[in-house]
């Protein structure tokens, strides 16, 4: 499944509408470390397709940053059920991902 662009105007429909456990990644085009966790977003997205995967630029979406309380980038913040059950602040493996969308 591709990635989807978060917007404000998106997000209710795609992440507080969805069925699915949703894996959001805030990021920025000149975050060194965003760029470096991209790819891993991306095989995310491919390998799990129940799981929707999410990006929000920050710089786009100031709104969804300050909603989330973005202060670090990369974050990743999974929803289930309209509900934030699991964050992380910075570069983390695939493993520790894929770690996060299980317990839920």
């Amino acid at each position: 499944m591709a990635v989807l662009q978060l917007t404000k105007d998106n997000f209710d429909e795609e992440v507080l509408g969805s069925e699915q456990i949703v894996l959001i990644d805030f990021w920025a085009s000149w975050c060194a470390p965003c760029k470096m966790l991209s790819p891993t977003i991306e095989i995310i997205a491919e390998d799990y397709p129940q799981v929707k995967v999410c990006k929000v630029n920050v710089d786009q979406e100031p709104e969804l940053a300050g909603a989330f309380n973005v202060s670090s980038i990369p974050m990743l913040v999974v929803i289930k059920d309209k509900k934030i059950v699991d964050t992380s602040a910075g570069v983390v493996p695939k493993e520790k991902i894929v770690e996060m969308l299980d317990k839920n």
